[in-house]
């Protein structure tokens, strides 16, 4: 199978058609990630996969949804607090910066003794990195781990993994576009969680904790307890970054419908001068503005069909978004036939709702 794999390109629909089928596996993202390392371990074997998805309009950061197999959850949480206090040797914005956007971390690649030594006490040699993008921009983020003692990663398997580029941002666009449109899932009211600066949970909502409640377990979506405390921890190290370098990577992320069953919005901002105080994050539910970058990403909507869509959603009627353009109704009612078609959506109100979440 290896040698199947090793040759396929973007056209390849059997490679795509699998990684799509593999994270649309019932039971969440845990059964999708078990079905994605089996797939992608016939090219290069691994014994632990994550397979994180971004999308351009947010940039590179915390993923907006993801997909685990065998990381350990102590080891999950040892790598973020540790990139914030000492540094990732391999940071995402550098494979960004390279024409081959892969790299091996531990054995047989970057990193200190540090790094080494964190990987080891959790029985991990080395993982291997890859930045799933295109001209757009960063859709994904993958990586393959071995167990300490395995052969480490070598150039060979970052070039077939590599090669797994084309089908897997097809795969993480398809999750998110199969899943429905619309919400399923209730708009509830902005909730807070305060992260403190030992970096531990110091307080929850009444609100956040429904919103808890909707996106982790006892809801059916088979997302892992374990991935939330990581999750508000690196999100408010990002934000801590960020009041520290404006340049940083901004902590706002969207999370599409498929995930949760609606579009949520999820930012971290320090509540002090500094970075060394506590941090808010807010969850609220995304629409409008907030939702519509993302959402024009994941659908594959042009920029001149994003303006027809934000007149669209101000409430203007076709006739008048041509005007605003300076174009045919003509055109404006070809673009949105175009939007439909994307989305799947049976006419306007439906497409607002979207929009709306």
């Amino acid at each position: 199978m290896v040698s199947e794999l090793s040759g396929f390109g973007a056209g390849d629909g059997r490679v795509a058609g699998a990684l799509c089928a593999a994270v649309g596996q019932a039971g969440g993202p845990v059964a999708a990630g078990a079905a994605l390392s089996q797939i992608i371990g016939r090219c290069v074997p691994h014994d632990a996969l994550r397979l994180v998805g971004l999308n351009p309009a947010a940039g590179i950061g915390l993923g907006a949804f993801s997909f685990w197999h065998d990381y350990h959850p102590a080891l999950i949480s040892a790598l973020v607090l540790n990139n914030y206090l000492r540094g990732d040797p391999c940071p995402t914005s550098l494979l960004a910066r390279r024409a081959e956007p892969t790299a091996v971390v531990g054995a047989g690649g970057h990193g200190d003794a540090g790094m080494r030594e964190l990987l080891a006490s959790h029985g991990v040699s080395g993982e291997l990195r890859l930045l799933i993008r295109d001209r757009h921009g960063p859709w994904g983020l993958l990586g393959l781990l071995r167990a300490e003692g395995a052969r480490p990663f070598g150039p060979e398997e970052c070039r077939r993994v590599r090669q797994l580029v084309p089908a897997l941002l097809t795969a993480l666009r398809r999750y998110v576009t199969a899943g429905p449109l619309t919400a399923t899932a209730p708009a509830l009211p902005t909730g807070v969680i305060v992260v403190g600066p030992d970096h531990t949970v110091r307080s929850v909502s009444p609100q956040a904790r429904a919103w808890m409640r909707l996106m982790w377990p006892g809801t059916g979506n088979g997302v892992p307890d374990w991935i939330a405390d990581p999750f508000w921890v690196g999100l408010s190290l990002h934000a801590r970054a960020h009041a520290r370098d404006s340049r940083a990577w901004q902590p706002v992320l969207c999370t599409p419908a498929a995930n949760f069953g609606r579009s949520i919005l999820v930012h971290g901002q320090p509540l002090d001068e500094g970075d060394d105080g506590d941090v808010a994050i807010l969850i609220q539910a995304a629409g409008g503005s907030l939702l519509l970058p993302s959402f024009c990403d994941w659908y594959g909507i042009t920029p001149r069909e994003r303006r027809i869509l934000e007149h669209l959603y101000d409430g203007a009627a076709p006739k008048q978004i041509a005007r605003a353009l300076d174009v045919s109704a003509h055109t404006v009612n070809d673009h949105l036939k175009s939007v439909y078609g994307k989305t799947r959506a049976q006419g306007r109100d439906e497409l607002i709702a979207a929009i709306s979440g």
